[in-house]
């Protein structure tokens, strides 16, 4: 029969090499130094949220800021859930949920971010299924646990942190590999959860979102092996659930936060679709879809698909009451409070950013629930209905009006061709045998290291294992060194020794 020190032990260590001693000195602890000191944690200093910071001209977030304030937010989260002695009793009979954790995965959440921020994510995928043969593709969530892969599981000297099983099935916001793990994959349940479903562009392709490359599959099962049984095998653990809220929330504050200190939110674009919704509401809700999207420049119209989408996709909690309450709440805050004044980078105007993130937080970090029975598209832990709602529609000013706009377009179809002019570059590289002893020693480790996790008779091993080594290359890039580096492949840069990149 199994001690109860054994589960703990397995949800400590699972494939990591540290000493039962390390016990006393914290292991979660040290895990999160672990990240904090690393150069890939470092490098997210260089790479985009979502608009570059050179092109801004002001201090926006970048990846290392954004993963500080998940970390921040997440930490908040398991403190008040772990505070309250009933929900503490629902946490552990689900698997733990300990601040340390939850604090070391949302650091370690975005490491695997590429260059250029979302769009290098979306690039270097198609970019590995397309042009080099990879099955698995690119995933950002993939590349950061494919990172942080403990040396153990892999069986050779890597990039791996060595962090405990714990905080490995914390960074599991999708526990499943893109096709065929679990059995039956995630994506065939009806509905699938969040992220299971595969992209519209390519319906065979597996699930759009993933948490490890089967390259990491065994790693996987092991830092989940202490929740068999409490939990369904495409479930996130609580403290992944408490990650992914967290992350939720950052990114639907802070990136308003941001648009707005460049000027990008103008007060009457977002007042004129929010209140042009709440005035036709009725007369919006009454036309087909197909009448709605032909009225898309139509105030109202696009906050209305929102309405309609959020019932598609989460029936479960949408509520068009709440929906309403959500538009009138952003309203206040959005358009009659943040962008009634215009951001001159004054004190006043920090200050007046400043309280409109606390409050945000603050509301958010309250509203956090714990469920024992969550629907498939939800995690264990969650935001109350009035709550989510909001962040459906703050998001959904981002996307109207920061994503959707045709200068971010331009600009980002400038950096997907450089990174397909990288690539390109590179795979030319590699299969040039007069150049081998003078590739780059970062990618001849990673074409080894991939090479070795392949089995013998695989086809074309080599081939993939020099696409897997490329698309690992240019991931662990920041958006200067990818740019520097494509300059000297290409004769533009005669800067021979300063360039800023690591050979």
């Amino acid at each position: 029969m199994e001690s109860a020190a054994e589960p703990r032990a397995r949800r400590l260590f699972g494939g990591s090499a540290r000493a039962l001693g390390d016990l006393a000195a914290n292991p979660f602890r040290a895990d999160r130094d672990r990240i904090v000191g690393s150069p890939f944690f470092a490098r997210l200093g260089g790479v985009t949220q979502v608009i570059s910071p050179v092109g801004s001209g002001l201090l926006v977030h970048n990846r290392l800021t954004h993963s500080l304030k998940v970390a921040q937010v997440a930490r908040a989260i398991a403190e008040r859930l772990t505070a309250d002695d009933l929900r503490r009793d629902l946490l552990d009979k689900l698997g733990g949920c300990d601040p340390d954790v939850v604090e070391a995965a949302a650091l370690a959440h975005d490491l695997g971010h590429p260059p250029f921020g979302h769009l290098g994510e979306r690039v270097l995928d198609r970019l590995a299924r397309q042009r080099l043969g990879l099955a698995d593709g690119f995933e950002g969530n993939a590349q950061s646990y494919r990172i942080v892969t403990s040396t153990e599981i892999r069986g050779a000297a890597t990039t791996g942190l060595d962090l405990t099983a714990a905080v490995r099935a914390a960074m599991l916001k999708y526990p499943w590999t893109r096709q065929d793990y679990p059995d039956p994959h995630p994506r065939l349940l009806d509905p699938p959860p969040r992220g299971a479903s595969p992209p519209p562009d390519d319906p065979e392709s597996g699930s759009s979102k993933f948490g490890a490359y089967r390259t990491e599959l065994d790693d996987l099962r092991q830092a989940r092996e202490p929740f068999v049984g409490r939990i369904p095998d495409w479930q996130q653990t609580v403290e992944a659930s408490v990650m992914d809220t967290a992350d939720d929330i950052a990114y639907a504050i802070h990136d308003v936060e941001d648009f707005y200190r460049v000027g990008v939110l103008q007060q009457g674009a977002v007042s004129a679709e929010l209140m042009a919704w709440q005035r036709d509401s009725g007369q919006l809700r009454a036309i087909t879809d197909a009448a709605l999207a032909a009225a898309a420049r139509r105030p109202g119209a696009a906050i209305e698909r929102l309405r309609r989408q959020l019932h598609r996709k989460d029936a479960w909690i949408a509520d068009d009451d709440a929906f309403a309450a959500a538009v009138e709440h952003v309203r206040q805050e959005l358009v009659d409070g943040l962008l009634a004044m215009p951001f001159d980078g004054s004190i006043e105007a920090e200050q007046y950013v400043a309280r409109f993130s606390a409050r945000w937080s603050t509301r958010f970090v309250e509203a956090i629930t714990v469920t024992e029975a969550p629907s498939v598209r939800s995690g264990y832990v969650l935001l109350g209905c009035a709550q989510w709602h909001e962040v459906q529609v703050l998001k959904f000013v981002h996307h109207r009006f920061v994503l959707a706009r045709p200068d971010l377009a331009l600009h980002q179809r400038g950096q997907a061709r450089l990174l397909g002019t990288l690539v390109e570059a590179l795979w030319e590289w590699l299969l040039d045998p007069a150049e081998e002893s003078r590739l780059p020693r970062r990618l001849h480790d990673l074409v080894e290291l991939a090479e070795a996790e392949l089995h013998p008779r695989t086809p074309d091993r080599i081939g993939r294992a020099r696409g897997r080594a490329i698309v690992d290359f240019v991931a662990q890039l920041t958006d200067g060194q990818a740019v520097a580096m494509l300059d000297a492949l290409s004769g533009r840069s005669g800067a021979l020794w300063t360039d800023a990149f690591v050979l």
